[in-house]
């Protein structure tokens, strides 16, 4: 689904990605990680068209990216949700944003929220909210809109260790009942194992390597020691030469 060839973008006289090229299966899931300032998230927003690339070309099912696609999904780290609106009226607006009537989005932002264990929320604003909540009220608004490409910049980043795993779980579940294409970017590399199919792995502007996740999806997987051994070996290749 998703070429990218070449790629190069500088932020004047820093240069934030050299020569990137990756190519992700569409309805497959792919963790990008690398320590801080190494391109990640550049990287991302390239592929969103959030950001246009200086050279090189991002291709999606075989189409140039020029402009922000219709069905592809962005979730941020900030959560990015309208602090005036009610939970139920922040996921309702993608949907009449969208061109949906009043009945169906009304319909639809009901089913998210049942599916996401937030319906009780549905009144209260997201100051109202723990972090862990107001990561699946984005998620919710996201997925509301079928997205075929799902963008997540550190989807759980700010949360403490539990809901962390919550997410990720929320996150792979979806993912298994309806599948997409997925990216995310982490530092976390238990996170990139756990949702990663192909982890790709950068450093210094560029991807130094790409690995195959032969544990995804596995049922009680963080009960596994072989999916610990395969998070060391992601941790040497991103501490190798730091």
């Amino acid at each position: 689904m998703i070429s990218i060839k070449d790629l190069h973008v500088s932020y004047g006289s820093e240069i934030a990605l050299q020569n990137v090229n990756l190519h992700v299966e569409k309805n497959t899931t792919c963790a990008i990680i690398g320590p801080s300032g190494c391109g990640k998230t550049t990287l991302l927003y390239s592929i969103g068209a959030l950001i246009k690339p200086n050279e090189g070309k991002v291709l999606i099912d075989g189409q140039e990216l020029t402009n922000v696609r219709k069905n592809t999904g962005v979730i941020l780290q900030d959560y990015g949700l309208l602090p005036w609106k009610t939970v139920w009226n922040n996921v309702a607006f993608a949907l009449l944003c969208r061109g949906f009537n009043k009945d169906e989005a009304n319909e639809k932002v009901e089913d998210i929220l049942r599916e996401l264990g937030i319906y009780e929320y549905r009144s209260k604003y997201p100051g109202e909210l723990s972090g862990g909540q107001k990561q699946r009220v984005a998620i919710g608004r996201t997925l509301a809109l079928e997205p075929d490409l799902l963008l997540m910049d550190e989807p759980s980043s700010a949360l403490d260790a539990m809901t962390k795993e919550h997410i990720q779980n929320i996150i792979l579940n979806i993912y298994k009942r309806k599948p997409i294409t997925l990216i995310t970017v982490t530092h976390n590399i238990e996170e990139a194992a756990f949702l990663g199919q192909k982890i790709v792995i950068m450093k210094k502007a560029g991807i130094v390597h790409i690995m195959d996740n032969p544990y995804f999806g596995k049922d009680k997987l963080r009960e596994n020691i072989d999916f610990y051994k395969f998070c060391l070996e992601i941790r040497k290749w991103i501490h190798e030469d730091i």
